[in-house]
């Protein structure tokens, strides 16, 4: 049985859904419309260079979390889901997905965006688990911080690692599909590395290397 890891935004998913859920909150007014899709939009394309603070990101990011109840934030996750999610799962990506599962492979969505966006998109994509960014909690209620280390970039393979540990498994004969430079740290750790649709960056570094480069765009 092999591993089978997939990055989730602009990989099985058409958008990235940390981006868009922010704008879904704007089109809410439940955040500050100017300063927020300012700070959202720039966290995106530092993101896009690879120059992302991940822990300044994540300040402004969980903050909206600890600002509504856990009604709210489940109502509108239902809504975010309907219309900014569902219409960007890639066809092919659940194929993909759907190959590796018929193999028998374990699937592991491995991604920077939080637990409480993702954690529904996993199951709508039917993988079972999941690593991401943990918002902490206390009781209900989100505090704003992130409980461990954050999945992005290296933090993707130590929380990798820890999983395989935890778990008593191995990266044999393993694979992983991402469309970012940012996970090349990842990438490099798998027998069957392979680019989705990838960022400029990816690609000249996967034709480098030779490894496989598919489109789940076609």
């Amino acid at each position: 049985m092999s591993l089978a890891i997939f990055d989730l935004d602009n990989t099985l998913l058409s958008i990235d859904s940390d981006h868009a859920w922010g704008e879904f909150l704007l089109e809410q007014g439940a955040v500050d419309p100017e300063a927020y899709k300012e700070a959202n939009d720039r966290f995106l394309a530092d993101y896009e260079a690879g120059t992302l603070d991940i822990h300044a990101f994540l300040e402004v990011a969980l903050k909206p979390l600890t600002e509504h109840s856990p009604e709210q934030l489940a109502a509108w996750h239902q809504q975010f889901m309907a219309s900014k999610i569902e219409p960007h799962i890639l066809p092919k990506g659940e194929e993909l997905v759907a190959r590796h599962r018929s193999r028998g492979d374990t699937l592991l969505i491995v991604t920077a965006t939080n637990r409480f966006i993702t954690g529904p998109i996993a199951e709508r994509l039917g993988v079972d688990e999941l690593i991401a960014v943990e918002p902490e909690r206390l009781g209900e209620r989100y505090t704003g911080r992130v409980s461990g280390t954050p999945s992005y970039r290296e933090g993707k393979v130590k929380r990798l690692e820890a999983w395989l540990a935890d778990r008593d498994l191995t990266l044999d004969d393993s694979w992983c599909y991402s469309d970012s430079h940012n996970d090349l740290p990842l990438l490099e750790r798998v027998d069957h590395p392979v680019a989705v649709d990838p960022d400029p960056t990816l690609r000249k570094e996967a034709e480098r290397r030779g490894w496989k480069i598919i489109s789940l765009r076609d």
